[in-house]
């Protein structure tokens, strides 16, 4: 395949992964939204690793390395499509969007908003760009031709459970 259609494809999940962020982070992965209409929860922490990442006084790191996890292929997107880009422009994005996520979360009042939750997301978009670089290295010119096949097959399958949750919610 071509690069223009590499890229092409390289777009196109993007978009399917950032409808799926939005739907993992804004509606709460719900398939039934009367239950977001309800929750009225305004909250804003602004003390990093302090509030929600507290749980039974103690620092619920799985919360912290799901939020660097799910925006790691934020990252890597980024690398792929602005290749050009200098890291801390390639962050800036990822940094952006967990930032709209976050006040749109309290603009709707269905999530706490949290500093945690933004720093997480931007470490995940940049662990995401050096493993882009990693993958360069070691990849040469084959590097987007094997993200773009993993990440459709990670997608086709993320589809797949999406899937099953909805017709077993109903």
């Amino acid at each position: 395949m071509n690069p223009q259609k590499q890229l092409n494809v390289t777009k196109f999940l993007l978009a399917v992964y950032f409808i799926m962020l939005v739907w993992i982070i804004l509606f709460k992965m719900q398939t039934d939204l009367s239950g977001l209409a309800g929750m009225n929860y305004r909250h804003v922490n602004w003390i990093p690793f302090y509030g929600s990442a507290i749980t039974n006084g103690k620092i619920d790191r799985s919360e912290i390395i799901l939020n660097i996890l799910i925006f790691v292929p934020f990252g890597v997107y980024i690398s792929m499509l602005k290749a050009e880009w200098g890291i801390l422009k390639k962050a800036a994005p990822a940094f952006f969007s967990s930032l709209a996520f976050e006040a749109l979360q309290y603009l709707f009042g269905i999530g706490a908003s949290d500093i945690t939750d933004l720093l997480g997301n931007t470490l995940g978009g940049i662990v995401g760009i050096l493993l882009f670089g990693l993958l360069s290295k070691l990849l040469k010119g084959n590097t987007i031709k094997f993200i773009n096949s993993i990440a459709a097959i990670g997608t086709f399958l993320m589809a797949g459970l999406i899937t099953v949750l909805i017709v077993a919610n109903r």
